[in-house]
C-alpha cells in the first residue's frame, strides 16, 4: 500500500477475473493523466477506497491507486482504487479464507466480522507509525542506531533489577533516607545517645545475666570426675525458673516425670548415633522413616505422602520454602515469592532471607484470620507457595484452609500448612470431644504440604520436628546433592549433615510412650483448660480476647490501657508470657503442666488483680521491658528495631558479667 500504485482494469465478472492492465509487477505501466489527479484531488482523501468500494464508500487508507472501470458489480462508474494483487494468488486466498470460516462458529465469525474495521484502522495506524519511525532513523548512521538499542537495553535491565528485587523499593527508600539522617550531626548524635539509653536499660532487664558464679571461660587443666560435672551441671539447672509451677507460657510441655526418664534413656542408647549414616546406623533410620509414616497418618496423607525428620518448626520451614523455590525456578520464576498472613512465623521471613525469595504479607480479617480475597490479590505469576496456619503462633486463630486451598487449585500454587505449634492437637481434636468446623490436612485438595513439631504437643525432646508433603515429586526439590565433590557424591535431606541420632530416638519413644489414646487425652485436658480461661478472660473487664482460638493460645488486648503494664505486673508475679506487637497483644500458651495443680485459678487471680490495679489510673506511663516493647513497635526506623534486638542476641553468649572473684577456667580455686 505504500509503494507505487498499479493501474488496473476493473470488469463486470469482478476483482477474481481481473487481468493485469500493464507488465506484471515490473513498476511500468500507463500514467494517469494530470487532469485525472486534478479531479481525484478534487474528491478528496477521504472518498478514495483501496478495496473496489465505490467512490463514496468510507475510504479505508490514505495511498488510493486510480482505475476506470465500466458499471458493473461495482455498482456504478467512476474511478475506484485498487491495490496490486496477483489473480491467481489472490483467488488462492480468499479460498484458504472461506474454508477457515466455514470452520467457525457462526458466533465467532460475527464477531470477527465485527472486528474487521477495527483492525484495518490498526493496520493503517501501524503503518504510520512504521513510517514516521524510518523516516525519523534516516538521519542516523547504522552504527548509532545499534549503539542506541544496546545502552537502551542494558538501561530497562538495569532499571528492571533495580526495582524489582525482593525487598520493595519503597523499604530501601526509607532506609536509605534514615541511614542518611542518622549520618546528620545533631540528629544523629541525639538518636545514637537515646539508643545507646536503651540498649542500657534492655541489658538491665536481662534477668539471665545476673548469675551468681563465675564464667568458664577456659578449659580446665585436667578432666573433672563424673560425679564433679554432673554437680555443677545441677547448679546451672537450678538457675531455671520454676517452670515446674506452670508459670511459664508454652516451652515446657509436659516435664511429667516418668517421660523424662524414658527420654533420658532413648537418647542414651543412640547417643553416638548418626542419620548421615544409614549404613552404620540402620536402625536409627528405620526410626526416622516410621516417625514421618506416623505423622502422614496422623495429618490424613496418601500412599505418595512423604517427609522428613528436621530439628524444629523452624527448620521444617525452611525446608518447605526450599522446595517450593526450586521447584519455582525449575517453572522460570527468577523471583519466587511467599505469599502468607501477616501472623505467619517469623520462620517464612527467615526463608526469604535464606533463600533469595521474597514474601508478601497479607492483612488479617477481624477474627485474625487472613483475608482470603486479599490473598487473591497478592497472587502474581512470581508466586512460588501459599501460606496457611493451624494455629498462627501470636492469637491461636486457625486460617481458613480450604478457602486458601481453592485458591491454590485454580492457580496451580503449593499450599503449605504451618501446623508446627499445634499439629499434634489439632489430629486429635475431634477424638477429644472437640471436633473443628472445616479441615486442614492432606484431606483437603490444593495441600500440598504440612509441618508440624513433635518437640511440642508430641512431648519429644527439643530438637525435633517434621516437614510432610502429599507427594515425593516436592520432596524431591527439598533435597541437596553435590554431585562433583571430591570427598564422592555428598546428599543430604535436610539443612544439617550429621545430626543427633539422640533426639530422634527420643521422638519415636515419645511416640510410642502415648500412643493415640494418650494423646486424645493429653488434647482433651488441653483444650478443656484453655476454654475455661477463654470464658473467664473474657468476662474481665479492661481486656478482651483476640478472635475466636480453638486450640491452646489466648492472645489479651486492651482498650482501655497499655496491654505492656499489664506483662509487666504478670512478670513481676513470677508468669513469663509472650508479648505480641502490631497490635499490642500479649498471649498466654497452655500445656500439659497447666492442666495441673490449680495453675488456670492462679493464673486467673493474677490476671485479675493486676487489671484491677492497672484501671485505677489506666494513663500511666508504661516501664521497663513493657516500654522497651511498646517503643519498638512505634519506632519508625525498623533498623533500629535490629540493632537494639543484636544487644539481646549478644547477651546470649556474653562472659563479662562475672563477680568481683573472678575466675577463668572450670578448676578449683588454689588454697
Amino acid at each position: 500500500m505504500g509503494h507505487n500504485p498499479q493501474l488496473l482494469w476493473k470488469g463486470h465478472q469482478g476483482l477474481e477475473q481481473a487481468r493485469p492492465a500493464f507488465p506484471e509487477r515490473d513498476g511500468t505501466g500507463p500514467t494517469v493523466s494530470a487532469s485525472a489527479l486534478a479531479s481525484l484531488s478534487a474528491w478528496g482523501p477521504n472518498q478514495l477506497s483501496p478495496r473496489g468500494l465505490n467512490a463514496h464508500t468510507k475510504p479505508e487508507t490514505e495511498h488510493p491507486f486510480p482505475v476506470s472501470a465500466p458499471p458493473g458489480p461495482l455498482s456504478g462508474s467512476g474511478v475506484h482504487f485498487l491495490p496490486w494483487r496477483d489473480p491467481w494468488t489472490h483467488r488462492e486466498g480468499r479460498l484458504r479464507e472461506d474454508s477457515w470460516k466455514r470452520k467457525m462458529p457462526s458466533t465467532d465469525l460475527l464477531m470477527l466480522k465485527a472486528f474487521e474495521p477495527y483492525l484495518e484502522i490498526l493496520e493503517v495506524y501501524s503503518t504510520k507509525a512504521k513510517n514516521y519511525v524510518n523516516g525519523h532513523c534516516t538521519k542516523y548512521e547504522p552504527w548509532q542506531l545499534i549503539a542506541c538499542s544496546v545502552v537502551s537495553t542494558l538501561l530497562i535491565v538495569w532499571v528492571y533489577g533495580f526495582v524489582f528485587q525482593p525487598e520493595s523499593l519503597w523499604s530501601r527508600f526509607k532506609k536509605r533516607c534514615f541511614k542518611l539522617i542518622r549520618k546528620m550531626p545533631i540528629i544523629g548524635r541525639k538518636i545514637q545517645d537515646n539508643l545507646n539509653k536503651t540498649k542500657d536499660d534492655i541489658s538491665k532487664n536481662m534477668s539471665f545475666l545476673k548469675v551468681d558464679k563465675d564464667y568458664v571461660k577456659a578449659l580446665p587443666v585436667q578432666g573433672l570426675s563424673s560425679s564433679a560435672v554432673l554437680e555443677k551441671l545441677k547448679e546451672y539447672s537450678s538457675m531455671d525458673v520454676f517452670w515446674q509451677e506452670g508459670k511459664a507460657s508454652g516451652a515446657v510441655y509436659s516435664g511429667e516425670e516418668e517421660l523424662t526418664e524414658l527420654l533420658v534413656k532413648a537418647y542414651g542408647n543412640f547417643a553416638w548415633s548418626n542419620p548421615l549414616h544409614p549404613d552404620i546406623f540402620p536402625g536409627l533410620r528405620k526410626i526416622e522413616a516410621e516417625i514421618v509414616r506416623i505423622a502422614c497418618s496422623l495429618f490424613n496423607g496418601g500412599p505418595d505422602s512423604c517427609g522428613c525428620v528436621t530439628s524444629g518448626g523452624t527448620e521444617s520451614i525452611l525446608m518447605a520454602c526450599k522446595a517450593y523455590r526450586d521447584l519455582a525456578f525449575a517453572n522460570g520464576i527468577r523471583t519466587p515469592e511467599i505469599v502468607a498472613p501477616q501472623s505467619a512465623h517469623a520462620a517464612f521471613d527467615k526463608a526469604a532471607n535464606y533463600f533469595g525469595m521474597k514474601i508478601i504479607r497479607v492483612p488479617l480479617n477481624k477474627m485474625m484470620e487472613v483475608d482470603v480475597r486479599a490473598m487473591r490479590r497478592a497472587i502474581s505469576r512470581n508466586t512460588a507457595m501459599l501460606v496457611c496456619s493451624t494455629p498462627q503462633f501470636p492469637h491461636g486463630i486457625l486460617d481458613p484452609v480450604p478457602e486458601v486451598a481453592k485458591l491454590a487449585v485454580r492457580y496451580k500454587i503449593p499450599l503449605h500448612v504451618d501446623a508446627c505449634l499445634g499439629g499434634f492437637l489439632i489430629v486429635f481434636m475431634e477424638k477429644a470431644g472437640y471436633p473443628l468446623e472445616q479441615p486442614f490436612d492432606f484431606r483437603v485438595k490444593g495441600v500440598t504440604s504440612i509441618s508440624a513439631d513433635t518437640h511440642k504437643y508430641g512431648y519429644a525432646p527439643k530438637g525435633s520436628s517434621v516437614v510432610l508433603y502429599s507427594d515425593k515429586k516436592y520432596r524431591s526439590h527439598q533435597f541437596f546433592v553435590a554431585t562433583d565433590w571430591q570427598g564422592g557424591i555428598y546428599a543430604s535431606p535436610t539443612i544439617a549433615g550429621s545430626r543427633p541420632g539422640g533426639i530422634s530416638a527420643a521422638c519415636w519413644a515419645a511416640l510410642m510412650y502415648f500412643g493415640e489414646s494418650g494423646y486424645v487425652e493429653a488434647t482433651k485436658q488441653i483444650i478443656k483448660t484453655t476454654r475455661f480461661l477463654k470464658s473467664e478472660l473474657e468476662n474481665i473487664k479492661g481486656i478482651f480476647v483476640f478472635g475466636n482460638p480453638q486450640l491452646s493460645v489466648i492472645a489479651l488486648g486492651s482498650r482501655d490501657f497499655d496491654i505492656y503494664r499489664l506483662f509487666n505486673l504478670m512478670t513481676a508475679k513470677g508468669w513469663n508470657l509472650n508479648h505480641l506487637q502490631f497490635p499490642p497483644s500479649i498471649h498466654f500458651c497452655i500445656t500439659l503442666v497447666h492442666t495441673r495443680k490449680r495453675v488456670a485459678i492462679q493464673f486467673l487471680k493474677d490476671i485479675r488483680e493486676s487489671v484491677t490495679q492497672i484501671m485505677k489510673n489506666p494513663k500511666a506511663k508504661t516501664t521497663g521491658m513493657g516500654a522497651i516493647y511498646g517503643m519498638a513497635q512505634t519506632t519508625v526506623d525498623r533498623n533500629l528495631v535490629a540493632e537494639l534486638t543484636s544487644v539481646f542476641l549478644d547477651s546470649l553468649f556474653s562472659t563479662d558479667a562475672v563477680t568481683p572473684s573472678s575466675q577463668m577456667n572450670g578448676s578449683s580455686k588454689p588454697r
